[in-house]
């Protein structure tokens, strides 16, 4: 049976989406960064997905199909995480899609890559 290794973003600059993922995920490089690809990792063995970068000249989705879900256990977590975020670099998105009441914020990495806070408390 297959199974996820790694989820795959496209970056036009991959240290500072690196940094950026890092600080914001508590993960690690796998091995040394190069310019144009990192594996990036849990830090001290905590399981978790691997995320990689890859220096993509691919430009960013206004409504990507694939994005990552980060979830946060309530309201009050989410809303501390997404200031977290943004004091790393994130961005808010005008995001023209959210429903009336959402459990969810969408932001922007470093590079544009949008992304999702979940209060996951909300059981949606």
């Amino acid at each position: 049976m297959l199974r996820i290794g790694s989820v795959v973003l496209g970056v036009s600059d991959v240290p500072r989406a690196a940094a950026f993922w890092m600080q914001a995920l508590g993960y690690v490089p796998r091995e040394e960064m190069e310019d144009d690809w990192v594996v990036l990792v849990p830090a001290e063995g905590r399981p978790g997905p691997q995320l990689s970068l890859g220096l993509s000249e691919t430009p960013v989705q206004d409504h990507p199909r694939v994005h990552l879900d980060l979830y946060a256990k309530d309201a009050a977590d989410q809303a501390a995480e997404v200031e977290r975020l943004l004091s790393l670099g994130a961005r808010h998105v005008d995001w023209d899609l959210y429903p009336d009441d959402p459990d969810f914020v969408v932001l922007a990495d470093t590079e544009g890559n949008r992304f999702c806070v979940i209060d996951t408390s909300r059981g949606g």
